[in-house]
């Protein structure tokens, strides 16, 4: 199991549809909890069921150990909250509300004003849950609407929320508060900038000169101790918690007692490129402990689970939001933090999308199974309703993988999957997947420059031989880009904000 980069290349598919197919009812006999964690900017490389080799996730092992490992989990977009977007919508970015990361306000506590927020009356996958009998809640980060907007999680299904509104604090592990529904809870730190810096003429060498930065009241401890208080407490009807850690997104923070368990050969990271992120001066010790600190929460969690006897009526699925990013000084490389693939956060080649995915359900999903089944973040609303045995009125892009969780009833696949992605500087991109033509899985991908008139070139990969990535073969194949060329027009529609849009 530890390492399944190999595994990660070739499938076969076939034609899609989007029927819920009812292969629970003979399986099911209970509603079971529902425990989505999600990460932040880790890649499919960083754990040790994908191979990793110096940041040790012992529970995530075990998790994968004793469950499903998908090979060909695709995240929402490369970038937050048009992932989550996905997400929580079941649409893909070429029919979602957000289609990139749309900012309000600033990093001040003042201005925190958040993200583009979800259009009143949204379904959502919690308001999905909820029709199904179940008690929900989300501890973590949110991003899709800030404090006093539309969007706030219990605008939009959530019972509960504690975390994170506004990314933009989530820049910072050690802030000031967090929300709990819709009022701050204050947290016992004071107040820093995500992006502040060395002191002038202070030695990046000297552990002295990050003393200034140092906090105590970590943030993202505070999320998984509120994640065992919800599960402990006496819950009428079944639950769904969606459990969002704001790490290993930078800036690279992480207390001093988990950094000490690393040793590496380091290179201090000033603060001043890479988004200019918070300097620390250990980069590499300190990724590596925020993604134990959340292998820790995650056995934590599990052991809970066991503990009050409802670990064999809760199904986990842990994902990552997009690929890895360099910025606050990640030595991704070292890391090999993409694995076999190319490409990072804001990246539609396969690095900056498909995610590292586990599911575990004692007793129901098969031990140490390893699926290549394909699949993203807007197959998890019809996956969850049919689990909840809730039928979907509204028009969505994604399709269950439950026959795939549970190895029972028709498996319906994906004939295409399609992200747009749009970033603040202009450049926008297109990618999509194409299953089985000529016998070929394809990827395209588009990129259009700031002044859309260069560089909008489709470029081509054959992902059987090449998972990689590395060599464009669109010369070659002029019947094919045709076809792609065609998808891409036929899998979105305008979006609301002229930016968002290729004209």
């Amino acid at each position: 199991m530890k390492n399944l980069l190999c595994m990660l290349c070739v499938a076969v598919f076939t034609i899609a549809i989007n029927p819920i197919v009812n292969s629970a009812e003979s399986v099911i006999k209970e509603k079971p909890n529902v425990i989505y964690i999600l990460v932040d900017d880790m890649g499919i490389g960083d754990i040790e069921p994908y191979g990793q080799k110096h940041i040790r996730t012992p529970n995530l092992q075990i998790l994968a150990e004793q469950g499903m490992t998908f090979t060909q989990h695709y995240a929402g977009n490369a970038v937050c909250a048009p992932s989550r977007a996905a997400l929580m919508t079941g649409l893909h970015s070429g029919h979602g509300q957000i289609r990139g990361n749309f900012e309000y306000g600033g990093f001040f506590d003042k201005d925190e004003y958040g993200q583009m927020a979800l259009h009143p009356g949204t379904v959502t996958l919690a308001t999905i849950m909820k029709k199904a009998g179940y008690t929900t809640a989300l501890i973590g980060k949110w991003g899709l609407g800030g404090p006093g907007s539309v969007g706030i999680p219990n605008k939009h299904g959530f019972d509960y929320f504690f975390g994170y509104l506004d990314q933009k604090q989530a820049h910072n592990h050690y802030p000031t508060h967090l929300w709990k529904n819709e009022k701050r809870f204050t947290l016992e730190n004071e107040w820093l900038h995500p992006h502040a810096k060395l002191d002038d003429g202070a030695s990046p060498n000297d552990p002295r000169s990050y003393d200034k930065f140092n906090r105590s009241d970590f943030a993202q401890t505070r999320l998984t101790q509120d994640a065992l208080r919800y599960i402990e407490m006496p819950h009428n009807d079944p639950f769904f918690l969606y459990l969002s850690y704001a790490a290993p997104h930078a800036a690279l923070q992480a207390p001093e007692e988990d950094v000490d368990k690393y040793t590496f050969e380091e290179t201090p990271y000033d603060g001043t490129t890479d988004g200019k992120y918070l300097p620390v001066l250990k980069p590499r010790a300190t990724r590596a402990a925020m993604i134990s600190h959340i292998d820790e929460g995650v056995g934590k969690l599990v052991t809970k689970l066991k503990e009050i006897g409802i670990a064999e009526n809760t199904l986990i699925i842990f994902s990552s939001d997009n690929g890895p990013s360099t910025e606050g000084g990640a030595d991704l490389e070292f890391f090999n933090s993409n694995g076999a693939y190319r490409g990072y956060k804001r990246d539609l080649y396969e690095g900056g999308i498909r995610m590292p995915t586990i599911a575990y359900w004692p007793g129901k999903v098969a031990k140490g199974e390893v699926s290549s089944h394909l699949s993203a973040f807007w197959d998890v609303m019809p996956t969850l309703a049919e689990l909840a045995g809730v039928t979907l009125e509204q028009t969505i892009d994604g399709i269950s993988f439950l026959p795939t969780l549970l190895n029972q009833g028709e498996q319906i696949q994906h004939d295409t999957l399609y992200w747009e992605f749009h970033h603040w500087n202009g450049s926008h991109k297109q990618a999509i997947r194409m299953q089985n033509i000529q016998g070929i899985n394809w990827k395209a991908v588009r990129h259009y420059s700031k002044n859309r008139e260069a560089g909008s070139e489709i470029e081509l990969y054959n992902l059987d031989m090449d998972p990689s990535e590395s060599t464009n073969v669109a010369v070659s194949h002029p019947e094919v880009i045709a076809n792609a060329e065609k998808k891409f027009a036929q899998a979105r529609t305008r979006s609301f904000i002229d930016a968002w849009n290729f004209d």
